[in-house]
Formats: structure tokens, C-alpha cells, sequence
């Protein structure tokens, strides 16, 4: 069974990266939506040289946060920073994904809100699998994070795990990665890794100390996963 895959996301702080150089990460996220940790183009590319300081071959892959973007806010941050995802927060629709996949030449990884409650019910499966069905091939990932009804996302609560295997039947079905968000840390990042086996943890609020990643937390993160 392959590793999961981690990924840090809302970095702003070229220090915080540096000092990243040396963990096992896969993606580094950076957030270009309303919210405490959104960052311009102009700071991702500075961000982005940051990252070819990494050894070559263990690079971690860049993802921009999107929600509902617009082809000019995407074409600044593009032209300022060459982004190997591009990740939709939003209600973007199949056409839209792939517009965007296709105009950029980038994977998208479409984010999926999962509300907190309970256990899928009768019938959901298969409304679920109509909804995501038209993404075929417009998709590259799909990341399951907690609904928010202010961000879409990035709530830093966790939702019902037991609704993920509903979407990893469909997301194996078509042999599409799945990440999982939504309140994660060091400490129940294993559970979530040994229980369901997602392609990748998608972590932000829960490496930081007071609003700022943490070094030590996110070595801590990567150190659980990589070991589960």
C-alpha cells in the first residue's frame, strides 16, 4: 500500500519553509481565498523559490487554494507563480474544472464539503454518486474538508469519518486520489491514516500555534503519518 500523502497548507512565511526543507512533504499549499492566511502571487513566487532550495526528487509539488476564482485573479497568480495545482474551493462546476485544468496545463483537485453530522443515509450514496459522477476526467483528486458555510472550508473541525467510505468507493472506482481535511492533527492524523487509508492529509490550522505554523507541529504531523 502506497504512503500517505501529506500536504501543509496556508504557508505564508518563507522562514517557515526553510526550515521545512528536510521533511517528507508532499505538497505545500498556499491560500489565494478570503482568509487569515491568504497570500498574493507576488509572495507565492517567492515562496516557490523557496521550494527548488528542496533536494531534487523530494520537491514537494505547489497547490494554490482557490474558491470560486476568476480567470483574472487566476492569470495573476499564474503569471507570478507557477503552481503545480491548482485547488477549487468553491461551487465550481465539471466545465469549470476543466477549463481550468486544460487553459493552465496544472491538475485540480476539487474540494468536497462534508457536513458534520452522522452516517451516510439511505439514499445518499447514490445522489452522491450523481453529483460526482459528471467530474469524471474534469478532476484530479477529490478532498473531502468539513462544510463551512462562511469559507466552503478551512473550519479546522473535523466531520464524521464515517462518511468517507461512501466517496472512496466511487473516488477507487474511477482511480482518483482522496484527500481528506478538516480538523486534523499529529494526534488523529494516525487514526485517520490506519482506519481509512485516504491518498493524502490536507493540514493547516492543526500545525499552528497561535495563528502561525509550527515547526515542531508539523515535523510531529508528517513524523504520524509517514509512520502510520
Amino acid at each position: 500500500m502506497n504512503k500517505t500523502g501529506v500536504k501543509i497548507c496556508g504557508l505564508q512565511s518563507v522562514e517557515v519553509l526553510k526550515s521545512m526543507v528536510n521533511l517528507p512533504v508532499d505538497y505545500i499549499g498556499f491560500v489565494f481565498a478570503d482568509s487569515k492566511r491568504r497570500i498574493d502571487g507576488a509572495q507565492a513566487g517567492e515562496l516557490l523559490r523557496v521550494l527548488d532550495e528542496w533536494t531534487p526528487g523530494s520537491r514537494p509539488r505547489s497547490v494554490g487554494v482557490f474558491v470560486n476564482p476568476d480567470d483574472a485573479l487566476l492569470n495573476d497568480v499564474m503569471e507570478k507563480a507557477t503552481l503545480d495545482v491548482i485547488q477549487l474551493h468553491g461551487q465550481e462546476s465539471p466545465q469549470r474544472c476543466r477549463e481550468i485544468r486544460e487553459h493552465f496545463g496544472v491538475q485540480v483537485f476539487k474540494a468536497w464539503s462534508v457536513d458534520s453530522k452522522g452516517q451516510t443515509v439511505k439514499g445518499e450514496t447514490e445522489r452522491l454518486t450523481d453529483e460526482l459522477d459528471a467530474y469524471v476526467g474534469t478532476i484530479d483528486a477529490l478532498l473531502l474538508d468539513t462544510y463551512d458555510p462562511l469559507y466552503g472550508g478551512g473550519s479546522g473541525k473535523t466531520f464524521a469519518w464515517d462518511r468517507i467510505p461512501a466517496y472512496q468507493a466511487w473516488t477507487q472506482q474511477h482511480g482518483i486520489p482522496l484527500f481528506v481535511a478538516g480538523g486534523l492533527t499529529a494526534d488523529n492524523a494516525e487514526k485517520l491514516v490506519t482506519e481509512y487509508h485516504p491518498a493524502g492529509l490536507d493540514v493547516s490550522s492543526g500545525v499552528e500555534t497561535d495563528g502561525v505554523k509550527d515547526i515542531a507541529k508539523i515535523t510531529a504531523f508528517v513524523e504520524r503519518v509517514k509512520q502510520a
